[in-house]
């Protein structure tokens, strides 16, 4: 496979296997094995295992970024913006499960030895959105807060779907349980947006 080494494909493929399985439980021997190339043509052609982990974080970072700047772009007046940027954010993480798998491991220490990840990616996110929203947040509301309910919500419900009433989960994939959970955010947003003092 001639074209296996070619960088994109290896971060393709490190991208899938990081989001499986998590950094540590991730070689490159993995990565060489699924292109039937050696492993020191995956370090040349895309860098050491911890190379990889930045680039696809990085890669993860931009790709999370862009959707919610076109949000911000896009936002009507108001408190509706802030319902509009929830909308993004559920639609980009429905679209883009690698993303939430990728800090799933990161959240139960995984990649403990590459620290600051979270100074450089999420935390700039809540600058750029909290920067957008804060006058619509009503007084005694943290903006911050707010935005890590977004994050604890969404990626919870992703990953594990939610309790059925009688037996058994809800899968997070139908359709009818997504549209459920969106309105129950929208709602508890909206709540909070209109909290009063």
């Amino acid at each position: 496979m001639e074209d296996a080494a070619e960088p994109d494909r290896i971060i393709g493929m490190a991208t899938r296997l990081f989001a499986n399985l998590g950094y540590d439980g991730m070689s490159l021997g993995m990565i060489a094995d699924a292109f039937g190339i050696p492993v020191s043509t995956v370090t040349t052609a895309a860098g050491d295992k911890r190379r990889l982990y930045l680039t696809v974080m990085q890669r993860a970072f931009e790709a999370e970024r862009e959707a919610l700047q076109s949000a911000m772009d896009t936002c009507p007046p108001g408190r509706a913006c802030v319902h509009h940027i929830l909308d993004a954010y559920i639609d980009f993480h429905v679209g883009h499960p690698y993303v939430r798998a990728l800090w799933a491991h990161r959240w139960v220490s995984d990649a403990a030895d590459i620290p600051d990840l979270e100074n450089h990616y999420p935390r700039l996110l809540f600058r750029l959105v909290g920067s957008r929203i804060k006058d619509e947040v009503p007084p005694g509301v943290n903006t911050y807060y707010l935005l890590g309910m977004m994050v604890w919500c969404v990626h919870g419900f992703l990953g594990s779907g939610v309790l059925a009433a009688d037996q058994g989960m809800l899968p997070a994939d139908e359709p009818k349980v997504l549209a459920e959970f969106r309105s129950q955010m929208h709602l508890m947003f909206e709540g909070m947006l209109t909290a009063r003092q």
